[in-house]
């Protein structure tokens, strides 16, 4: 089973959140400190964290962006605020979803399932033609013949259009796409993503616009201009 990191500075919901994920069959390992988890993530790599953004040493924002350094592993924030700016600032920096306190252990126990019910990698039974083409199990994307350097929600975002071309897909379809839960609040950080890889898409064919934009609906891949 999936070996989770906790990393939370409270004892009693540490201990909640162990009991809860136990009895689901997940190993765990808890820290009270960004920095420590950090580190550990390094040497000994959990499939999922969730960190408080609270943290007596560093934020559990900062801890994401030095996590964000050198591994895409599933983030699940915990937080006493529930503003709509922390939830986007969250995804922004790589989140895959946001709890607030207090919270049902089982929900956070289902979330969980689902986070990497939806990472979990997928064979092409159909890659895409034309420029691109896809390698699921390397979470690679070529352009062009040209390997991208993607974050995860960018290759989970961009595969899933590029699965069903023309086809227009709404922001929360596309949060769904990239593992985040669709009433976190997050839609419009996926203009953010799209933004990031267009410039990506850019640098390799400055003339093509295979993402397209379709005002007050989404968006889609068009391969007529790519």
């Amino acid at each position: 089973m999936p070996h989770i990191l906790i990393v939370e500075d409270e004892a009693a919901i540490a201990d909640t959140l162990i009991y809860a994920l136990q009895g689901e069959g997940f190993t765990t390992a808890w820290l009270t400190l960004g920095q420590a988890a950090v580190a550990l993530q390094r040497e000994t790599p959990a499939d999922l964290i969730i960190l408080d953004i609270g943290l007596p040493d560093i934020s559990g924002f900062e801890a994401c962006k030095q996590l964000r350094r050198f591994t895409e592993v599933p983030v699940m924030f915990l937080s006493a605020r529930d503003g709509e700016i922390d939830r986007v600032v969250g995804l922004e920096i790589g989140a895959d979803d946001y709890v607030v306190k207090p919270f049902s252990p089982r929900e956070v126990t289902a979330r969980v399932k689902a986070i990497l019910k939806r990472i979990a990698p997928r064979v092409d039974a159909n890659p895409p033609g034309g420029h691109f083409s896809v390698d699921a199990e390397r979470v690679l994307i070529s352009y062009r013949g040209q390997p991208m350097s993607l974050t995860r929600h960018e290759f989970r975002l961009l595969h899933c259009l590029l699965e069903q071309p023309r086809r227009v897909f709404s922001r929360e379809q596309l949060l769904d796409a990239v593992g985040v839960a669709s009433d976190a609040g997050y839609e419009r950080s996926i203009d953010s993503h799209i933004k990031s890889v267009r410039a990506k898409l850019r640098a390799i064919a400055a003339e093509a616009e295979p993402i397209q934009t379709h005002r007050g609906l989404g968006y889609s891949y068009s391969p007529d201009h790519s």
